[in-house]
Formats: C-alpha cells, sequence, structure tokens
C-alpha cells in the first residue's frame, strides 16, 4: 500500500509526514518546529529543526541573508523553503530555507543539563532528545497494549481516582478535603515558609481543594493532621457566610485517592468477563528510591472463570512477550520509529537489545515463595545480605534483584504468606500462603503482581473483619460475591517501571512528565 499524507483539517504536514513521503524536489514547504543544534559557517549555516513527531530531525540549510544569526537552540522557528536532495549523510532530503520566522525565542545552556535540575524545569525538559523519545515510546506502548487486549476480547474500563476503600489495606493513602474544611495553614510548622508567589500575588492565596495524606484509618478524620495545607483567604476579601449546605462534608465519609483500581475493576468483571485499564495511582509512601513515585500509572486487568494461579500467569507472560515481540519486531511504521527511540537514546543499545530479545523469546520462571527464601538462606551463608532472609518476612529489594539475576530473566515468585498481602486474595490448599504472585525482572526488581481473589462470600467477610476493616466500606464488594460470584482473578503492572526497564532509563522519575514523590510536587 502506498503511504500517503495524513490530513487533520487544514494543519501542515509534521516533518514525520515530510520525511516519509518528501516532496518533489524543489517543492516550496513550509516547517514549524523547534531548532535543535546550529551550525554557523561563513557562507552558510546549518541548523537541526524538530517538531517532536519524529525522532530524526530535519537539516535546514541557510544561505546568508536568510536569518541563521537569528536563530538559536530550542527557540521555535517558520521556515519556507525548497525541499532538495541531501548532499550529506544520514538524510535524503533537506530544506533549503528562503524565509525564516523565529516564533519563539530560546536563550538556553549548550551544556547539558543533569537530571535533577530538568526534574524541577518542565520548559526544558521535554526538549530534551530523550525526554521526547521517552514519550513517544511511552505512547505507541500503550497502544500496543490496547490492540493486545481488544485481540484478547478484553473491555477497556475507565476506573475512578475517588474512592471510599483502601484496596491494598496498608493505609497508605491520600485523603482528600475540600478547602472549608482543611486544616488551616496556622498549624503548619512556623519554619515552612509560604510559596513566594503566595506574598507577591494575593490572589493566589484564595482557598483551593487539598490533599493530604494519612497512613491510617484515624488519622484520615483526625481535625489535627497537619498533613493537609490550605492558604488563608486575603484579609481583604471578607468570607461570605456560610451557608447550611457549606458546613456539610463534601461525602459523607473520608474519600480517598486511589491506590489501586483492582478492587472496581472487579464489579464489571462480573458482567464483561475480562477487563483491564490503565490508570493513574497515588500512595503516600515515603520511599525515595528509583523505583517509587507518589503518583503512577499501572495497568491492571481482571479476568473472569479462572479455574488456577498458573493460567494467570500464562496469561501476564503471554501479554509481555507479545506486546515486546512487537516492539522488537513489528513491521508498522510506528515500530520502526520506536525502535530509533529506543537505540537512540540507550547508552549500550546492543546489549540492552539482547535483554529485550531474552524476555520476549525465553521462558519465565516460576518459583514459589518458600523455595525462593531457601534459595536466599543458602546465598546468605556465603554472600550475606543486608537483610537476612526468613520465612513470614516481606522480601528486599535485594533478595528481588538476586533471584532475577541468578534466574537469567523474568521469574514469577508465587504463594507468599498470607499475612504479608491483602486480604482479598484466596488462600491457598495449605491454609499458611495464599494464591498470588509478585513477577521480577533483572535490573529492577518487582514489576507486576496479581493473585486470584476469594471469590467465597462467607470466607470474605471473615477476612475482612479479621483484618480489622470497616464491613460497610466493602459491602459493594461483598455484593459480588452475593449476586453471580464466579472465581476470578487479575494482576496490575507498574506501568513506570515497565517504561524505565524497557529503555534502560536509570530512574523512574525520568520516564514519567510531570514525577511526583515526598516533598517534591512542584506543577
Amino acid at each position: 500500500m502506498r503511504y500517503t499524507l495524513p490530513s487533520l483539517g487544514t494543519l501542515p504536514p509534521t516533518i514525520r509526514a515530510l520525511l516519509a513521503l518528501p516532496p518533489s524536489p524543489q517543492s516550496e514547504v513550509t516547517i514549524r518546529g523547534w531548532i535543535k543544534s546550529v551550525r554557523q559557517h561563513k557562507n552558510v549555516s546549518f541548523a537541526a529543526i524538530s517538531d517532536g513527531s519524529e525522532s530524526d530531525s530535519l537539516q535546514a540549510v541557510f544561505p546568508i541573508g536568510t536569518g541563521a544569526e537569528h536563530v538559536t537552540p530550542g527557540a521555535s522557528v517558520l521556515l519556507q523553503g525548497r525541499f532538495e536532495r541531501s548532499r550529506g549523510m544520514g538524510q535524503e532530503m533537506e530544506l533549503v530555507v528562503k524565509r525564516s520566522v523565529v516564533l519563539g525565542a530560546c536563550d538556553v545552556s549548550k551544556k547539558a543539563l543533569p537530571e535533577h535540575v530538568l526534574r524541577e524545569n518542565a520548559h526544558l525538559r521535554f526538549k530534551t532528545a530523550r525526554m521526547s523519545a521517552v514519550m513517544r515510546i511511552r505512547d505507541g506502548l500503550a497502544r500496543d497494549w490496547h490492540d493486545w487486549f481488544e485481540e484478547n476480547e478484553f473491555v477497556h474500563v475507565q476506573t475512578p481516582i475517588l474512592t471510599a476503600s483502601d484496596c491494598e489495606g496498608a493505609g497508605e493513602v491520600f485523603t482528600l478535603s475540600t478547602a472549608e474544611h482543611a486544616i488551616p495553614s496556622t498549624t503548619l510548622p512556623s519554619s515552612m515558609p509560604l510559596p513566594a508567589d503566595t506574598i507577591s500575588n494575593p490572589t493566589s492565596r484564595l482557598p483551593s481543594p487539598s490533599v493530604s495524606s494519612a497512613t491510617s484509618a484515624s488519622s484520615t478524620s483526625s481535625p489535627s493532621s497537619p498533613s493537609t495545607f490550605t492558604s488563608p483567604a486575603p484579609s481583604s476579601i471578607p468570607d461570605p457566610p456560610l451557608s447550611p449546605s457549606r458546613t456539610d462534608p463534601f461525602f459523607p465519609h473520608p474519600v480517598n485517592l486511589s491506590v489501586s483500581s483492582q478492587l472496581h475493576l472487579e464489579c464489571p468483571t462480573h458482567a464483561l468477563a475480562r477487563t483491564y485499564t490503565l490508570s493513574p495511582c497515588f500512595r503516600a509512601e515515603p520511599s525515595s528510591t528509583s523505583r517509587h513515585l507518589s503518583e503512577f500509572y499501572m495497568l491492571e486487568a481482571e479476568i473472569g472463570f479462572l479455574d488456577s494461579l498458573d493460567q494467570l500467569l500464562d496469561v501476564v507472560e503471554q501479554g509481555i512477550r507479545e506486546t515486546l515481540q512487537r516492539l522488537l519486531t513489528g513491521k508498522s511504521r510506528r515500530h520502526e520509529r520506536m525502535r530509533r527511540d529506543l537505540t537512540g537514546e540507550e547508552g549500550n543499545a546492543e546489549m540492552h537489545r539482547a535483554e529485550l530479545v531474552n524476555v520476549s523469546t525465553g521462558s519465565f520462571h516460576r518459583v514459589s515463595y518458600t523455595h525462593a527464601i531457601e534459595l536466599l538462606k543458602a546465598e546468605h551463608t556465603s554472600h550475606p545480605f543486608i537483610r537476612e532472609p526468613i520465612w513470614g518476612h516481606s522480601l528486599s529489594s535485594e533478595h528481588e534483584k538476586w533471584l532475577a539475576q541468578e534466574s537469567g530473566g523474568p521469574v514469577f515468585i508465587t504463594r507468599y504468606p498470607k499475612s504479608l498481602k491483602p486480604f482479598y486474595m484466596l488462600p491457598s490448599q495449605d491454609g499458611s500462603t495464599v494464591e498470588c504472585f509478585d513477577l521480577l525482572l533483572p535490573g529492577i526488581g518487582e514489576l507486576a503482581g496479581g493473585s486470584l481473589r476469594e471469590h467465597r462470600l462467607s470466607r470474605l467477610e471473615q477476612v475482612i473483619s479479621d483484618a480489622g476493616l470497616d464491613t460497610d466500606q466493602y459491602e459493594w464488594y461483598l455484593d459480588l460475591r452475593r449476586y453471580g460470584s464466579v472465581p476470578h482473578g487479575g494482576w496490575g503492572m507498574g506501568w513506570d517501571r515497565w517504561i524505565c526497564w524497557l529503555t534502560g532509563v536509570g530512574n523512574v522519575r525520568d520516564v514519567v512528565p510531570f514525577p511526583r514523590w515526598k516533598g517534591h510536587c512542584k506543577y
């Protein structure tokens, strides 16, 4: 099939479209984009221009008198000229500029900025080649997973962000409140200064919605929690009288930001059988590692009529294998672009590609938690870990990485002690473990986790009570077991960790558009 330029109303073609199907030589074209680099010479100058649609930039040739002296890296420009065959290597066509217009000037350092600086300056961060490549890879991988789920008869469900439940039961939730019921800013420590723009711009001090973190059920309702912050209204603007409706809570019970879509995804699964979502999750955990964020995305799926844990593992393994194979060998233009982005940003491209191929074609090992502890104990006798592996304790990050490295590829750790896992997991036959798994990958550790769900009403009521949870909060969840319950299970994969591992970027903060972690939420 012959490729044709995509048309979207009166919008001009992108650089991607022009490079894919170049107009005939000497054709007049207009290009809009950002300057990536400039090389000034005596009689002619060269600039690389990109509009973000493609990892490859287009070379623009500036003869004398066409405005090259006004063009700087980062500036947005409009260039008009002729498309001609390039005399240089690496690109078939180039633009010989006849007219240039600087749409937006940019005065930026020519030196590469470190990642911690870029995280605090979003206007510069997205202009880097790596961040642009990561954003395109995220986009392409999401499309591949959507395609895979559709081909396997899953239904995409949009799950809520606001919830009355704590899916994980760990209490590491952000609790929502409105400005009328937030804690006055005077309860903040005196050492915490107000933001500078609050002082210079009085209107920024108007009440706004706020979110507080809570680590237990009691702290979510505590009227003196110092985690909630609301700036006071300016004294020059008196508050209107409170109406009776404003004195009532917005919701009649505590409401949190979702830590997982699992509980809500189980609901439509009892009618649609196979569902999935790619949604944001929020956890108020203090971890400040290269693998943790306070706001992150999870790819989650639920499946009805499951008979065994192995069935669930087969689905997870097949999904990861097949979507990875599409990236590595897919023939579409999208996959070709993704591979260019991938190889362009990974320092040791060949070695990293070999690792991706190994995961897409090799076997996923399956090891029980009990056997994993035995392996770790044996290793601990000769090469001690920082934390001793003990049955009944969680696996540490170093334990997970060692198990993945020792396996030489992905490994499912199955059937953890029930004391380590949330209430909704189905007990194993031995009574001390549950039908669950964590998927470990070399270099990153835990990537995904899942389980069979407890589908029997009486058993679920008992474990909710034993866990000390408020049964009223979970009545809607129990109703699923009262009306046509089926054996089912599901899994969730850390989307940002997946992108981090696949691209070879070392820190999860550098593969999300706006990273949030404890103490950092600038925008």
